[in-house]
């Protein structure tokens, strides 16, 4: 394969992982599919991410993801386990 379709298809992938990123929050559902809200709620994250508290902003992002994603494995552990 050539070093282009590799590329291809790793942006693709990454762009899919994403997109299911917005599906996982519930994002989807909660607007309707509305592309406008989600576009919109996207540049405030950015927006947010680049002022003055964007740090600070990050810090609690990353731990409210952490827990979310761990919270999952444990389920899906305990699911497993039964």
């Amino acid at each position: 394969m050539r070093t282009w379709q590799v590329e291809r298809r790793k942006r693709t992938r990454h762009l899919i992982e994403l997109g299911g990123l917005v599906v996982k929050a519930g994002i989807v559902e909660l607007t309707n599919d509305d592309r406008t809200i989600i576009y919109g709620a996207m540049l405030w994250i950015a927006a947010k991410l680049q002022s003055h508290g964007g740090a600070h902003a990050r810090d609690l992002w990353v731990a409210k993801g952490r827990q979310a994603f761990d919270g999952e494995r444990r389920e899906e552990q305990m699911g497993r386990r039964t």
